[in-house]
């Protein structure tokens, strides 16, 4: 009895007990290895994570400076010591758009022309700053004089020279650019160029932004190791090979998660040991296909652009090698170069926001379309895309589609914006190299919008001429411009619809070319847009129309303005600078401005409009009705008239096109605004208008643009009315 008590004891619970120990201690052991062995993977992958970031930081600051530096208008107003300039577009605007703590702009003789130095604590110091960046614009002058042109590619536009250092106690990534010609038109001589130096602390909130980005925990920089072994760090080295400090942090330690929630089923009873085994298993199963799924992750944010999930430029060029590299000999690769047109005026009047999304929605039209094609979103507005040797037969047909698609309007927050693309295609066959063919493709990009965008072009070898004439077209325009030479102002009369006399005219520029001759506002204010010369156009319009106020007391004037002239620093200065010169009254000068106007994001546009008119001066909405704003944004405006635009005017005979008119008239007349009715062609619409209530007719059955002699004649006449009265 008592040897089968004992076999009992033993069976039932000496073995069980042995059984569960060895099996917990073979678990506990198990789960150690694997979850020590779990957390170095971890750990390693973020340290190499991190490595490559902080190795990408210099060659983002050189990027983020190209964005200005290669640029005619920087050459210019640097040369000319244009200090307001100089900090609006090199100083100010680096801080604010690319988070840079410091820049400066140096003369020839490396002096500072120009200094910008984020206010805030431990804020350098001059002496500090010039002792961090002058070994390299020495040698980075030493280098242009000499004529090198190391490291100029597709993805850098000019040399330069870059190195993390310190400021003072503080570490940065400190790079110096040259400021130089993005046309190739302002030639300097080699080694006189003005230098910009961009700073960006490595100490501030870059390791914050850099965590949030890459999801590391408590990521920091510290310029000594640190001496916490629990932290993971890597070096920040200089040229030099000296190590100017450390960025460490908490490393992810998956396997000490698993360790620590298996822990308490090892106590469980007997019975209970294997199911926690089993659901240990589970929970490493879990974590496993976790940190996969973070891994995967952070390698598509590596290679993808975080607004529109679409491939980066890297990824882009990498995998375009690639496939050109390994092409058989038959086998054809095209690649699209896509631009959004008017994407900047929609960004400058609706807000980074509504312009973030309108992106967004683009990409996603493209993916529609393109479900199985590679497409890369490579700038703020640019798209490129590679299509297959299954669909480059296909190449003209898809860009069409492209533009169809992108030229429907887009609904935004309760808004229609239309923007429409321009596409440049570009086809190789066999065996090709990348770089070259993405070149051909922007240069047929180029082609496209000077044929007046929102349409495509394919590749020729005869673009490369036409690149060149549109080049000097735009030199030939800022020419004209500075000289005065060829730009004209002619002017519109507006009749009243009762009396059918001339109560005022419209302004509207000419440009008359030497050799061309006679070249359409709709060619060159694309091209005055791109160019910069848009606000020297509008003074030049500004000052001819008060001259023609001043010979005639009695007539007033209507001038254009843009909402880049609009939104630009002193306009309402320059606009009553030049009214008082001549003597005129501010009453006599009405300005026009889009719809666009009503989306004024930051506000520089209306607090124009508001200066402006407190000092008298008129506004009105021009083109009514076919801006980005409904009618309940227009209402916001403060405006003394609306133009109904001409698509309106000419559609009168359809019913839905006559209720819109009839509604724009009745919102107007409720605000108690004068109303102005463009592009009157017949005798029909002109009798509709006027029992309608209009106030003022334009067009063509009335007059057309008169040049300036005609125009001085017609005031000469003070008899004069509508010829068809």
């Amino acid at each position: 009895m008592h040897i089968n008590i004992q076999s009992k004891w033993f069976l039932t619970l000496a073995l069980p007990v042995t059984a569960a120990a060895i099996i917990s201690l073979s678990l506990l052991l198990a789960l150690a290895l694997a979850s020590r062995a779990i957390d170095e993977v971890a750990a390693q992958r973020q340290r190499v994570l991190v490595t490559l970031t902080v190795a990408k930081l210099e060659a983002s600051v050189a990027h983020d400076q190209e964005s200005a530096t290669v640029w005619d208008d920087a050459v210019r107003n640097a040369s000319e010591r244009n200090i307001d300039w100089l900090d609006t577009n090199l100083g100010a605007w680096m801080h604010s758009y690319f988070d840079h703590d410091a820049a400066v702009v140096l003369g020839q003789n490396l002096k500072p022309i120009y200094q910008f130095i984020a206010n805030g604590p431990n804020a350098p110091r001059t002496n500090q700053l010039e002792k961090a960046y002058r070994p390299l614009a020495e040698k980075l002058q030493s280098r242009l004089a000499s004529g090198d042109r190391r490291g100029v590619n597709n993805k850098a536009l000019s040399i330069g020279e870059a190195d993390v250092a310190f400021v003072g106690f503080r570490p940065a990534v400190v790079s110096v650019k040259p400021i130089v010609s993005d046309t190739g038109d302002i030639e300097q001589a080699p080694g006189s160029e003005n230098l910009h130096v961009a700073v960006r602390f490595l100490d501030g909130d870059l390791p914050t932004l850099m965590s949030k980005d890459y999801d590391v925990e408590r990521l920091s920089f510290s310029v000594s190791k640190p001496k916490d072994d629990q932290l993971s760090y890597v070096a920040l080295t200089a040229r030099s090979g000296g190590t100017v400090g450390y960025f460490h942090w908490i490393p992810f330690r998956p396997g000490q998660s698993v360790l620590q929630a298996t822990r308490p089923a090892l106590g469980l009873v007997f019975v209970a040991i294997f199911t926690a085994a089993s659901f240990a298993g589970g929970i490493i199963w879990r974590r496993s296909v976790r940190l996969t799924e973070s891994q995967a992750e952070l390698r598509h944010q590596a290679t993808h652009d975080a607004l529109t999930g679409l491939a980066n430029r890297a990824y882009f060029t990498q995998h375009l090698d690639t496939d050109l590299k390994n092409a058989r000999a038959h086998e054809t690769h095209s690649v699209l170069f896509i631009d959004l047109d008017k994407f900047k005026e929609v960004n400058d009047t609706l807000g980074h926001p509504v312009g973030d999304k309108l992106i967004a929605d683009a990409a996603h039209r493209l993916r529609e379309l393109l479900p199985t094609e590679l497409i890369a979103r490579i700038g703020g507005d640019e798209f490129i895309i590679l299509l297959s040797p299954q669909h480059s037969n296909k190449a003209e047909e898809i860009a069409n589609a492209v533009v169809a698609t992108l030229r429907t309007p887009f609904l935004i927050d309760g808004v229609f914006v239309t923007v429409g693309a321009s596409v440049g295609v570009a086809t190789s066959v066999g065996p090709a190299n990348g770089d070259e063919l993405t070149r051909h493709a922007d240069i047929a990009l180029y082609h496209a919008k000077a044929a007046g965008r929102n349409t495509y072009a394919v590749f020729g070898t005869h673009m490369d001429e036409l690149l060149k004439k549109r080049r000097a077209l735009e030199h030939d325009l800022r020419e004209a411009v500075e000289s005065k030479t060829g730009i004209e102002v002619h002017y519109q009369p507006v009749f009243s619809a009762e009396t059918n006399a001339v109560v005022s005219l419209e302004a509207l520029v000419r440009w008359q070319h030497p050799e061309l001759g006679f070249i359409s506002p709709d060619v060159f204010i694309p091209v005055a847009e791109d160019c910069g010369a848009i606000n020297q156009i509008g003074a030049i319009v500004l000052e001819d129309a008060c001259t023609l106020m001043a010979e005639f007391p009695d007539i007033e004037v209507a001038i254009n303005a843009s909402p880049t002239e609009l939104a630009a620093p002193g306009y309402p200065l320059r606009v009553l600078s030049a009214l008082a010169k001549a003597g005129i009254k501010p009453s006599r000068l009405e300005i026009e401005l889009t719809e666009s106007a009503a989306a004024d994001e930051n506000g520089r546009m209306a607090q124009a409009v508001s200066t402006l008119r407190n000092a008298g001066i008129r506004f009105a909405i021009d083109d009514f009705g076919t801006g980005y704003s409904s009618f309940s944004r227009i209402q916001k405006i403060e405006a003394d008239r609306i133009k109904i635009d001409r698509s309106f005017i000419n559609e009168m005979h359809k019913d839905d096109s006559r209720a819109l008119v009839i509604a724009m008239i009745n919102m107007a007349q409720a605000k108690g605004l004068m109303i102005t009715a463009e592009g009157v062609e017949t005798h029909e619409q002109r009798e509709q208008l006027m029992e309608l209530g209009c106030d003022h007719l334009q067009g063509f059955l009335l007059s057309r643009p008169l040049g300036p002699a005609a125009a001085r004649a017609l005031l000469a006449d003070h008899t004069y009315e509508c010829a068809i009265a």
